[in-house]
């Protein structure tokens, strides 16, 4: 048993050497396998405990900057506070100070109102009293002299009339020349201004208008066989066309500026393209006429924007524009009316009145003589339905209608139309009173022949000798060509004065017309 137990403890001894001896081994091997891989590491761990160190060092530095700018950051905002309150309660005392200087003057104010009131009431007693004693004075004067107030006063100034009549005469004699010579004197130096602003053209107008041509042979086909080009032009346009001895120069002849033009245009086309025979002629007349509509359009356009007016309607500037081609006494009824505007806008703004009005009526004053020969009326009459059809301003119809005195001034532009109408037409030159007459003689001579049926137009020459009447060949035949023209030279006789003899030439065409196809 003895043996037994020391062989089992030996047994157990063996035993725990061995697991000692494993323990060791694994013990140092593991030391031994540490320290190789501290030794490979080294280099690793150092770098990275190196950057830490470094890491930790700036995040130290970043965090006391971050501290220090917030220390500064505060000092400034509790230095920006300070500033405030200061500023805040300095306002305060500036207030305090103001309230307390309103309170004071509010006293004073009040005091004074109070004194004022107290015033007030002694002058309104000191008043009272004095009216009372006139009452009693003029009582006592009534009682003495036996005369009410009003009789003595008419009394007095019945004595003091008849003793100072002649002086007062002649004081209101002097005040009515002084007021006088003075609005006199005012008016001259205003008007001759007003005209200084203003210098326009006065060129009369004449009846004739000269054509150049590039040499005499051109004569030769204006004319044409037997004269067939000349009469057709003269027949188309209305004109009389004088082809004379003078140089490279045609003459037409007409009253009518705006027939005179047409056959202008459309002669100097036919001598441009060479070619001149009644059709041509025909085609010719046909493109003047349209040359002349735009012309038309392009003078009212150029007159309005002379002036600067704006929002006219077309029509209305379209026939502003015909006033081109129409004068009175001479004077170019459209430079007429621009002149007109110029002045009135001047003399308006000199009287201190509407300036756009006056330029607009100055302007469209004579606006009915564009239509006057086709319509019945005096042109201010005819002037004024076209301005209301067009929607003008009654301002502006009101200061335009009175330019000749045929209705009442309402307005002071109506007065200044007036005025700047009578400027333009006295000024040396701008009229002519012979030429008018005798344009408006040849006038009344076409419409004599117009007012006979069956005449389709009628044209004056030769400076009213000659009338030529085109009749309706439908209507009208040979035998009733010849009785038309004894009646019209009968009727002329008896209505028309004129000088010597004049000559009616009735002509009747008839043309067959017929296209091949």
């Amino acid at each position: 048993m003895v043996w037994c137990d020391q062989s089992e403890r030996l047994k157990c001894m063996l035993i725990g050497l061995m697991i000692a001896s494993l323990l060791v081994g694994g013990g140092g091997g593991y030391l031994v396998r540490q320290t190789i891989a501290r030794k490979r590491l080294d280099t690793a761990e150092g770098k990275i405990e190196k950057m830490n160190e470094e890491a930790e060092k700036k995040s130290q530095e970043l965090v006391l900057n971050a501290k220090n700018k917030a220390v500064e950051i505060l000092e400034e905002a509790k230095k920006k506070e300070k500033e405030r309150e200061d500023q805040i309660l300095r306002s305060e005392q500036r207030l305090e100070k103001r309230e307390i200087a309103i309170d004071q003057k509010t006293e004073e104010i009040e005091k004074n109102r109070k004194v004022l009131e107290q015033k007030v009431e002694e002058v309104r007693k000191i008043r009272l009293e004095a009216e009372d004693a006139r009452a009693r004075e003029l009582e006592r004067l009534e009682k003495i002299a036996g005369l009410s107030k009003e009789q003595a006063k008419t009394i007095l100034l019945q004595l003091t009339e008849e003793e100072n009549r002649d002086a007062l005469a002649e004081r209101i004699a002097k005040i009515e020349r002084q007021g006088v010579e003075e609005i006199e004197k005012r008016a001259k130096n205003i008007m001759t201004s007003v005209i200084q602003k203003y210098a326009g053209s006065h060129a009369a107008e004449v009846v004739t208008t000269t054509v150049s041509i590039p040499s005499d042979e051109v004569k030769g086909r204006i004319i044409g066989r037997e004269g067939r080009n000349i009469k057709a032009l003269e027949k188309m346009t209305g004109v009389e066309i004088i082809v004379d001895d003078t140089p490279e120069a045609v003459v037409i002849s007409g009253f009518d500026p705006v027939r005179r033009e047409t056959c202008r245009i459309a002669l100097e086309k036919l001598i441009g393209d060479g070619r001149i025979h009644p059709t041509r002629i025909e085609e010719a007349v046909e493109y003047a006429k349209k040359e002349i509509d735009n012309k038309i359009k392009e003078a009212g356009e150029a007159a309005v924007y002379d002036l600067g007016i704006a929002g006219l309607e077309p029509k209305l500037v379209y026939l502003l524009g015909r006033l081109r081609y129409r004068t009175s006494y001479g004077q170019n009824v459209l430079l007429h009316s621009l002149e007109v505007a110029h002045l009135s806008g001047a003399l308006a703004a000199e009287l201190g009145a509407d300036v756009t009005v006056a330029k607009k009526a100055g302007l469209l004053h004579d606006i009915g003589k564009a239509v006057d020969h086709e319509i019945q009326g005096t042109h201010v009459e005819i002037g004024m339905k076209i301005m209301e059809k067009f929607g003008m301003q009654k301002e502006i119809i009101d200061a335009m209608k009175s330019h000749h005195e045929d209705y009442p001034f309402e307005t002071p532009e109506s007065f200044i139309i007036a005025a700047a109408d009578a400027i333009s037409a006295s000024r040396p030159g701008a009229r002519k009173d012979t030429l008018e007459k005798y344009l408006k003689r040849l006038e009344e001579l076409e419409t004599t022949a117009n007012s006979f049926a069956g005449v389709e137009r009628t044209y004056a020459i030769q400076a009213g000798r000659e009338i030529r009447v085109f009749v309706k060949p439908e209507e009208i035949d040979d035998l009733g060509a010849l009785k038309l023209a004894r009646e019209i030279a009968d009727k002329i006789e008896q209505d028309l004065k004129y000088p010597g003899e004049i000559k009616v030439n009735v002509l009747r065409e008839t043309r067959s017309v017929e296209y091949a196809r």
